[in-house]
């Protein structure tokens, strides 16, 4: 039985409730990582909530979904807007994109970019 927009969208709210869940409210808006800690927004925390269901926690996958941990703010901001336009090939993330408003994008990419930032 294919999969509808009913449990597409039950599976990614079972999936952030989860994630929610086992979040630690104190951690809200910051993200500390090797001892820094780089302000975030929160909607940008809860929008990729919906990422780590299949790029893995932090956006560090165990499996053959590529992982997004370590990449740049502007390379996942770029590959978000293209995957939106159609500009890059895509079998899933063309339709997740499209779902996002510019500004989501921007928001998920910084918080994903503040994560694979090292401190110097």
């Amino acid at each position: 039985m294919p999969l509808t927009n009913k449990h597409l969208l039950t599976v990614c709210f079972i999936t952030v409730s989860a994630l929610m869940a086992t979040t630690s409210p104190a951690l809200a808006g910051k993200i500390s990582r090797t001892g820094s800690s780089a302000k975030v927004s929160p909607r940008g925390q809860m929008l990729a909530l919906s990422c780590s269901g299949c790029h893995g926690p932090d956006g560090k996958s165990a499996g053959i979904i590529p992982s997004i941990y370590g990449k740049s703010t502007e390379y996942l901001e770029t590959a978000l807007r293209e995957f939106k336009s159609g500009v890059r090939a895509s079998t899933v993330m063309g339709r997740h994109a499209k779902g996002y408003s510019d500004e989501d994008i921007h928001l998920i990419a910084e918080y994903f970019g503040a994560l694979g930032k090292k401190t110097r």
